[in-house]
């Protein structure tokens, strides 16, 4: 743990709360769509859904999804995504060189 990042400090289950809440805004939120999050921020639905395979969730990647989706992926794709404009590709790929690599 990093003494200095309080974060590191919280206790899991509050973290878990807060990642929980979070996830079922972004459920909500089907305006803010994934290339918009990766334009702004450098992290996507898709991105949590690797993060959480990466913390131990016992899942494929199309269960990860479904996870933080809140259904298959691909159904979530059809219902939600619109296609990106070359504006806003640029933008996540500018975000994206922000990440150093990672996600």
């Amino acid at each position: 743990m990093n003494e200095s990042d309080r974060i590191d400090m919280l206790d899991d289950a509050v973290a878990a709360a807060a990642f929980r809440r979070l996830v079922r805004h972004l459920r909500k939120r089907h305006d803010a769509q994934n290339v918009d999050l990766m334009g702004l921020a450098g992290f996507c639905r898709n991105c949590l859904a690797d993060w959480i395979r990466e913390a131990g969730f016992d899942g494929d990647k199309a269960s990860a999804r479904e996870v933080i989706h809140g259904m298959p992926f691909e159904e979530w794709k059809e219902k939600y995504q619109t296609e990106a404009t070359p504006e806003q590709m640029a933008r996540m790929e500018e975000s994206l060189r922000k990440n150093g690599g990672g996600h």
